[in-house]
């Protein structure tokens, strides 16, 4: 029987069914592909950022990297902001909230004077959008006066913060460029500036691959290339933790946050969530599986809530952040060695081989028998463990104390997915 829970979360100010939203992308460009969405399960969508600029595209624009078979591991775009006038796109936002009044409509916006920022935020009022926001970084802009190169500006973060937040009642939210080195600050100056949430992480910088037949990155135009932005899987690490780093930050308490990158299962929009956002936006899940990816995220949260005695996603936010300490707060007064399960051992020497050539040297191998054993050698990294190929073969084991340490109660990891 499907579990139904009540996924339903306030995001500033606006009540919203779930928090899974179309990100600012190709996925929400028009409104026949919106609409499409809306009736498949999704609680919002961030429009693909509208601009005065009308964007002029080339082809090809996409690229992906995959390893060892698996497809999408990371994906590169190249595309700017929307290739539609600008009119079409306040229409297309106007009729899908008028045609879907209890959806959630995002009007993602970008100007490259103070003057466009105001008149972006003023049509993104008379269209009905529920809420803007800034699009700060955008990384393969043809102007430097937009994307990306105004997220590292501070001054231009709060100015242009302000300039649409003197010029809408709307909330405004401030979306965030990972191309720095600490986000906060731009951040902090965003909201300085009258944005009341932010959004984060865009896509990051990159060259995906090289092309051997035009010795350049991929995709190849007309011969050449160009740094742009990555996103997929692989950027989720890179996303949580500035999602966390955000919502640790005591100049930033109470801001609402919306977590973007990599965010393919219900599993990824789950650890968002635990880091502190609010809501989740998604792109390349949708180009890879299509709109009904949501009813997955849909019912995979509502299992886990049901299984976990949670009542709503509220009570999810922020909920791993105690956990998460700075590296000198880490207790380094034991290590845990790692137990071998040999009756699931199948034999391959990969952990041999990974100890061997990349840690401690820390296990014995069996030619004959073909079994691997842990010498004391072990400083419990757990190389092992990741490396293995078998489910549950590797695991925690003995716990042993370094010398002059006192031992405490330890908390450890028993289940690995």
């Amino acid at each position: 029987m499907a579990v139904k829970k009540d996924l339903s979360i306030e995001y500033l100010g606006v009540k919203c069914e779930n928090p899974f939203f179309l990100s600012s992308s190709p996925v929400g460009s028009n409104y026949e592909m919106v609409a499409k969405a809306f009736e498949t399960g999704w609680g919002g969508v961030f429009f693909k950022t509208v601009g005065i600029f009308v964007a002029d595209e080339c082809s090809p624009r996409f690229d992906q990297n995959d390893k060892n078979g698996l497809p999408w591991v990371g994906f590169k775009n190249m595309e700017q902001i929307s290739d539609k006038p600008t009119e079409v796109n306040f229409e297309n936002i106007y009729k899908l909230k008028r045609d879907y009044p209890d959806k959630i409509m995002v009007s993602s916006i970008m100007g490259s004077t103070e003057e466009e920022w105001r008149e972006l935020a003023k049509m993104s009022e008379q269209a009905e959008a529920d809420l803007i926001e800034c699009n700060f970084s955008c990384p393969q802009m043809t102007s430097h006066a937009m994307g990306s190169d105004v997220g590292t500006n501070l001054e231009l973060v709060e100015k242009y913060s302000r300039a649409v937040a003197e010029s809408t009642k709307l909330p405004v939210i401030a979306k965030m460029t990972p191309n720095i080195t600490i986000m906060e600050p731009a951040a902090i100056a965003a909201i300085k500036g009258g944005a009341k949430g932010v959004s984060a992480i865009n896509t990051v910088k990159s060259i995906t691959s090289l092309d051997y037949e035009n010795l350049t990155g991929m995709p190849v135009v007309n011969g050449v290339s160009s740094i742009s932005g990555y996103s997929g899987t692989a950027v989720k690490p890179i996303g949580l933790r500035f999602i966390a780093n955000l919502a640790q930050c005591k100049e930033l308490e109470g801001v609402p946050l919306s977590g973007i990158g990599g965010i393919e299962t219900w599993n990824d929009a789950l650890d968002y969530i635990l880091v502190g956002a609010r809501n989740v936006q998604v792109t390349t899940s949708v180009m890879q599986y299509g709109y009904r990816i949501v009813e997955d995220m849909i019912s995979g949260l509502s299992y886990f809530m049901d299984e976990r005695g949670f009542d709503s996603v509220d009570e999810l936010v922020g909920l791993a952040l105690p956990n998460l300490v700075p590296a000198e707060e880490l207790n380094r007064d034991f290590k845990i060695i790692p137990k071998i399960d040999l009756d699931k051992c199948v034999g391959c020497g990969r952990c041999y081989v990974s100890c061997y050539d990349a840690a401690h040297q820390a296990i014995d191998w069996d030619d004959k028998k073909r079994r691997p054993t842990i010498n004391d050698n072990c400083v419990g990294c757990h190389l092992c463990l990741n490396v293995c190929p078998v489910k549950d073969c590797i695991l925690p084991g003995e716990i042993e104390w370094k010398e002059g340490r006192t031992p405490t109660e330890i908390k450890v990891k028993h289940y690995y997915d």
